[in-house]
């Protein structure tokens, strides 16, 4: 007997997540228009799950379909990013003043995927190393035992992988400054100051609403 999670993925599923993550990575940057040929010969699969996978995008907000052209991949607008830094403060900061009792756990998992990105930026992996962070400011929102605002802030990421790819790949610096505010927000951790750790939060998503400026 199969066991379920061995079960190949269908054609459909091939393709959606063949073309979310090239969206996500910027291999199919925004404003750029792309056939369901395409990606059928990407995938190895006929046009009918290309469309069903495109179908499926474009609920998600990722694409724009134009019948008998192609899917139009929708640029990064200057809504979105305040939208999700909004969001972003509205439940990190909750977050961060709810778990600082259990601090010292979160401490100790949040140092693992500190060191997650800075291998992945030794090694010039943007892709890890957005994924890592984003890990990174999840854990405190997990941490914090809300289950409905954990799947609210879930449900944030692959617009936050999105941008944060392009912002990355537009400004190399910032991964710099990423794992520096990082580290600056252990330190307070570490420290007895609950309001130096909101901080740190704080000014964490302050800067990524000023480099995402720069997609604008």
């Amino acid at each position: 007997m199969t066991h379920p999670s061995r079960v190949a993925p269908s054609a459909a599923e091939r393709a959606y997540r063949h073309l979310k993550q090239a969206i996500l990575e910027q291999v199919y940057p925004g404003g750029q228009l792309v056939s369901e040929g395409e990606i059928a010969e990407a995938t190895g699969v006929s046009r009918t799950p290309v469309r069903e996978a495109l179908l499926r995008l474009e609920t998600e907000g990722l694409v724009k379909l134009y019948p008998k052209r192609g899917a139009l991949i929708r640029p990064v607008s200057a809504r979105e990013i305040a939208d999700v830094i909004e969001a972003r403060r509205l439940v990190e900061l909750h977050a961060a003043d709810r778990v600082w009792p259990r601090r010292a756990e979160l401490r100790a998992d949040l140092g693992r995927r500190l060191d997650e990105m800075r291998r992945a930026h030794a090694a010039g992996d943007i892709t890890t190393l957005m994924a890592a962070d984003r890990s990174f400011h999840a854990a405190v929102v997990e941490a914090a035992g809300n289950e409905i605002l954990a799947e609210l802030y879930h449900r944030l990421r692959d617009r936050q992988l999105r941008m944060g790819e392009a912002s990355f790949r537009l400004s190399p610096g910032w991964a710099e400054v990423a794992l520096t505010e990082h580290a600056g927000q252990l330190a307070a951790l570490d420290g007895d100051d609950p309001q130096a750790w909101h901080d740190a939060v704080a000014a964490h998503i302050d800067t990524a609403a000023r480099m995402l400026g720069t997609l604008r």
